[in-house]
């Protein structure tokens, strides 16, 4: 019997290891995925994908592997701070970056966004700003500390990759894990730790044990593609900046902001979307600026928040892989962009997309709180946003649905603890990470 069995071995999962490890627990953590060098995406290479669990999203460093975007903030990327208060979620987010550094993280210089001249005429626009110390590592560097961390975990406890949980029953000393061809495996702690891409995994282990899960939120967006000099009136000696902008009782805010980085296709849950690579992941920059406005919905379950999901993109995707681009100019006119049009526009696009009509492709409410932003964003600039700008249809962000859990994030089956992404309550890296390395430190002291 193991201390304490993790689920899932994304970065929560890997900081609540790296600190049961410290305390000599036997620990083993699971994975439907494959170790880090092993992920490798046939898409990448233009291939044809059968894979069972996608090397995009699933295996050691989940999501970590891809940019490894560290922003160490309680003002967006998650609600930590609910859970562990203010100053505790920060104080364990410099904890995260502490770590990270050991293994080789400094590399990548920490910038901040706090801009008090910035927020000042922001809020005169209509926006609030959220700031963030960020460390960006960019896949090379993200996947060389991963690495580091893997081997040293891999001399303290053991793994478990390509498995996968089939049903997980309480025990009289803990719990027993059920894996097809293999022996029952039973643990006193378990941590569930399966992030953002387990969460139809883990909907269905919640039914069979009796848990119940709350809100599910899905943010869809469209993504702006402009020229590269557009937001030097905000963004001047900061590599990026976030804005929240409100109308009419909706929420918007920017996301992934690309300095002379691309706009790519990004593959999740069968669809489709457009999506930001930072210049850093690129062998050389672009003239272009990126961002995503993001709206975000609530709904009662998962599924109905799936449901709006592949009725929009789905709808847009055809089958296939089409993304829709249209220009700026075009989307206030309310006409939609020619191909003709779209290749004589100023403004090159950094991807193949279909030239249309995203009033076509989506819900008012979208098109609408996204032209008054960029209304806002004239005036915060002092200038015209310019018509050339490209946009896409469309972006998205998927969540787990939340769960009641204490604040060291045990369920109400004593226990069992949720962390990360699939707790509903943390959506970045960092976040995910802390709530991992805290509840590692607490399970470490039992």
């Amino acid at each position: 019997m193991f201390d304490v069995i993790i689920i899932g071995a994304g970065v929560s999962g890997i900081f609540a290891a790296h600190a049961l490890a410290a305390a000599n627990k036997s620990v083993l953590m699971i994975d439907k995925g494959k170790p880090l060098n092993e992920r490798n995406c046939p898409l990448d290479k233009g291939e044809a994908c059968d894979c069972t669990a996608c090397a995009k999203y699933v295996g050691f460093g989940g999501l970590g592997k891809s940019e490894g975007k560290y922003n160490y903030t309680n003002d967006f990327g998650g609600d930590l701070e609910t859970k562990v208060g203010y100053n505790h979620a920060l104080q364990l987010m410099d904890e995260v970056d502490d770590i990270l550094c050991s293994y080789g993280a400094g590399q990548a210089a920490m910038y901040s966004t706090v801009n008090p001249s910035l927020a000042r005429r922001a809020s005169e626009a209509g926006f609030d700003v959220l700031a963030t110390r960020t460390r960006h590592l960019g896949s090379a560097l993200s996947n060389e500390v991963l690495q580091a961390m893997f081997e040293d975990l891999e001399r303290c406890i053991s793994f478990l990759f390509e498995t996968e949980v089939s049903l997980i029953r309480q025990h009289a000393e803990g719990f027993e894990l059920t894996i097809a061809g293999r022996d029952p495996i039973f643990t006193k702690k378990l941590i569930i730790s399966t992030g953002r891409s387990g969460t139809e995994w883990w909907s269905g282990q919640c039914k069979a044990l009796g848990i119940s899960q709350q809100l599910a939120r899905l943010d869809i967006g469209l993504r702006f593609e402009m020229s590269g000099g557009q937001l030097d009136a905000i963004l001047q000696d900061q590599f990026e900046t976030k804005l929240r902008f409100e109308w009419e009782g909706l929420s918007a805010t920017t996301y992934c902001m690309n300095p002379s980085g691309r706009v790519i296709r990004k593959f999740q849950d069968g669809l489709v979307m457009a999506d930001g690579q930072n210049y850093r992941e690129q062998a050389e920059g672009t003239a272009n600026l990126n961002f995503t406005l993001f709206v975000p919905s609530y709904f009662s379950t998962l599924e109905e928040a799936d449901s709006l999901a592949r009725q929009i993109i789905g709808g847009i995707n055809r089958g296939g892989d089409r993304i829709v681009a249209q220009r700026l100019g075009d989307l206030q006119q309310s006409r939609g962009t020619s191909e003709s049009s779209g290749a004589s526009n100023r403004i090159k696009p950094t991807l193949k997309a279909d030239w249309g009509n995203l009033i076509q492709e989506l819900p008012d409410s979208y098109i609408r709180i996204s032209l008054s932003f960029i209304d806002a964003m004239e005036r915060l600039l002092g200038i015209p946003v310019d018509e050339d700008t490209v946009v896409y249809g469309v972006d998205a962000k998927f969540y787990a649905p939340m769960l009641d859990t204490t604040e060291d994030f045990e369920s109400r089956i004593a226990n069992l603890y949720v962390i990360g992404d699939c707790s509903g309550i943390t959506h970045s890296l960092s976040q995910a990470a802390a709530s991992g390395l805290h509840t590692g430190k607490r399970l470490a002291l039992a």
